[in-house]
């Protein structure tokens, strides 16, 4: 069987308005190389200064991550020669690392340490531009033991690192913000290899599951770095891997030592916000949900926003169930994410009132989501103006019935015979008469009266 150790090194560029070491915003959507100046383009004699917001998100993270908080801390230089890093080298946290030993999910956490974004490379045929917009912005680096076992238990744990970070408003969903994974794998104590800049969840999944077939069937694996190709989902050569020593690390005498202390630390402690795993744990106890629902409602902190907000005026069992499988099965039929539609509160609570009052019926409500996941409308306007409100007199009803048991005989002699999924045919015959408006459950106990 094969052995498998994986260890990461998560990138993760900070919620701030301003690079790392200059005033220069970190909004992409400019014209490429205007948001820069002498500092994030290394010109000569310009100096960086330290942006103290990038500090406290990266404490921040720390702490929610059970780490060791470094009350003693530097920059470094890491050198290399790369047409991304203006100054030829990167500045970023070697020795001394802002937070060290920490734990998500079982997972050792190593160290968390601040530094800068190089620029971007775009490659356009046999031409290479450089947009040194990038260039500067704040990132922490979030690197793990080699704890991971298989590709999954890294895109569970990325999962659960970006609802931590989305709690702590430090990453953004809808945001540009980004997170890129370097990941090293090796198999059977090998020679390890890294897989550069992955980004998405389910890329680094498919990446390590590629890089891990890759290693069984070659017999001589050489240590390197190599990058992936999400279109053909195959890794390729980069270049042999650099040991720590090629870096050849300084201290950076531009910048000076973060220095902290227990009171500052402590503060920041203290206001941490709710965390997922705590939110779900106090929505069981306030609404009466069940702890699976309560796990997945949580994981995302819009969803959870949406579910307390809805759950204070309707049924939270209802807003769980419709929350937690409706609303995802709409979302995923459609291949979107919740951040990506614009699903608004009120319409959201306007559906599930009528829902609830049993003014439409679950079928009708299930369509009305799926049109309000493509733009916003008022669901209670809508059921009136398209005369979607549940049919429920008991004499229309017998008469559909009827008109069904009659277009339906070998159904309805099945069912006689001992055949339930016959008398759901018979239920939707009936269903598709009225377009879902009718209540299913008064639908099939008059068929079967009229049947016997």
């Amino acid at each position: 069987m094969t052995e498998v150790k994986i260890g990461c090194e998560f990138h993760i560029q900070l919620n701030t308005k301003t690079k790392i070491f200059c005033s220069c915003s970190v909004s992409s959507s400019e014209e490429p190389n205007t948001n820069t100046c002498p500092t994030c383009l290394g010109l000569p004699g310009s100096k960086p200064t330290f942006n103290k917001e990038a500090l406290n998100q990266a404490l921040r993270v720390a702490l929610a991550l059970n780490c060791k908080i470094n009350k003693k801390s530097y920059f470094s230089r890491k050198s290399y020669f790369y047409p991304d890093l203006p100054k030829n080298y990167q500045i970023t946290q070697y020795e001394t690392p802002v937070a060290i030993e920490g734990k998500l999910e079982g997972i050792r956490i190593k160290r968390i340490h601040l530094e800068e974004d190089p620029g971007k490379l775009m490659h356009q045929g046999a031409v290479t531009l450089v947009d040194y917009n990038r260039s500067g912005i704040p990132l922490i680096e979030v690197v793990t033991e080699p704890d991971f076992k298989t590709p999954n238990e890294v895109r569970l744990f990325l999962r659960k690192l970006t609802t931590v970070l989305e709690y702590l408003k430090v990453y953004s969903r809808k945001s540009e913000l980004s997170i890129r994974t370097d990941a090293n794998v090796s198999i059977n104590n090998g020679e390890r290899v890294e897989i550069k800049n992955i980004t998405g969840i389910k890329p680094v999944e498919d990446a390590l599951e590629y890089e891990i077939k890759r290693q069984e069937k070659e017999k001589n694996i050489v240590r390197e770095t190599r990058g992936y190709d999400a279109d053909k989902n195959i890794t390729y050569t980069l270049r042999s891997k650099e040991s720590e020593e090629d870096y050849g690390y300084i201290y950076d005498p531009d910048l000076p030592e973060i220095l902290l202390n227990d009171k500052e630390i402590n503060e920041i402690k203290n206001n941490l916000p709710e965390l997922a795993s705590e939110r779900a744990i106090r929505i069981m106890k306030e609404y009466k949900i069940n702890k699976e629902d309560a796990e997945v409602l949580t994981q995302e902190l819009k969803l959870a926003e949406l579910f307390e907000a809805i759950a204070k005026e309707i049924s939270p069992l209802l807003a769980a169930k419709w929350l937690r499988r409706d609303l995802a099965r709409v979302l995923n039929y459609n291949k979107k994410e919740l951040h990506e539609v614009e699903l608004e509160e009120k319409h959201l609570k306007e559906l599930l009132k009528l829902v609830e009052e049993k003014k439409i019926t679950d079928q009708v409500a299930g369509k009305i989501l799926e049109k309000l996941i493509e733009k916003p409308f008022s669901p209670k306007e809508y059921v009136e103006k398209e005369s979607l409100g549940k049919i429920s007199s008991s004499e229309d009803l017998r008469k559909l019935c009827l008109e069904a048991i009659g277009e339906n005989p070998k159904a309805v002699e099945d069912y006689k015979n001992g055949s339930d999924k016959a008398l759901d045919f018979v239920v939707g015959s009936v269903m598709k008469k009225t377009k879902g408006k009718a209540d299913a459950v008064l639908v099939k106990e008059i068929i079967k009266k009229e049947i016997k």
